[in-house]
């Protein structure tokens, strides 16, 4: 009789100390998730749009960072080193799809996304009170919103596109005409062009596919 209270008070005992630390762990992950959820929504619809208008990577974006983020948090409580967390980073970085080409800029943002995932779910540090963690993931993802703000803003540095135009003066394609050339797309685009490559050249119909770089 004795043992059995003993067994059904330390089961009780058990059963308590695992609430309390679910509660515990459920907490941090709502708060971590917050963060994290805040930090993506700037950075894509405050950051990412207005430069480049695409709306069809916002489900590849969120999905790829909140499935990051929960999967790290959960591989997190049974201990995570940072070889394995760098591994699990590098493995979805290096994802990329197969029936759609991603520019590099596309994939940066990808590889953004994965990396808040990361430092909101697996950061430690300790602090005596638990806010003063929030804060400080709030600062760090303030700081990646930041630079990827200013990077992308025309005061840091001058935003560079890239268009590819079918061009019919073949006479002009030739490397002592490159000034020429410039010009003569300048004054048909309007667009403050810098730099010109030549794809493919179609002597047949005299024309040439030209890929120009200039400053928006």
């Amino acid at each position: 009789m004795i043992n059995l209270l003993a067994i059904l008070q330390v089961s009780d005992e058990v059963v308590v100390t695992g609430v309390d630390a679910l509660q515990k762990i459920s907490g941090k992950l709502m708060f971590r998730f917050a963060i994290d959820l805040l930090s993506i929504i700037i950075l894509i619809r405050f950051v990412y749009f207005p430069v480049y208008k695409k709306r069809e990577f916002y489900l590849t974006f969120f999905v790829f960072n909140i499935v990051i983020f929960l999967l790290s948090f959960l591989l997190n409580k049974v201990d995570l080193s940072l070889g394995a967390a760098f591994g699990l980073f590098a493995v979805f970085s290096m994802l990329r799809y197969r029936t759609e080409n991603i520019s590099i800029k596309d994939m940066t943002y990808l590889f953004l996304v994965i990396a808040v995932g990361l430092i909101n779910a697996i950061t430690k540090i300790k602090f005596a009170d638990d806010q003063y963690e929030y804060v400080f993931l709030g600062i760090i993802n303030a700081l990646v919103i930041a630079v990827a703000f200013l990077l992308e803003s025309k005061s840091v540095i001058k935003r560079e596109g890239i268009k590819i135009v079918v061009y019919e003066k073949i006479e002009l394609v030739n490397a002592t005409n490159q000034m020429e050339l410039i010009e003569d797309l300048k004054t048909r685009t309007g667009l403050d062009i810098y730099k010109v490559s030549v794809i493919k050249i179609d002597f047949l119909n005299d024309s040439a596919q030209i890929k120009i770089y200039y400053y928006e």
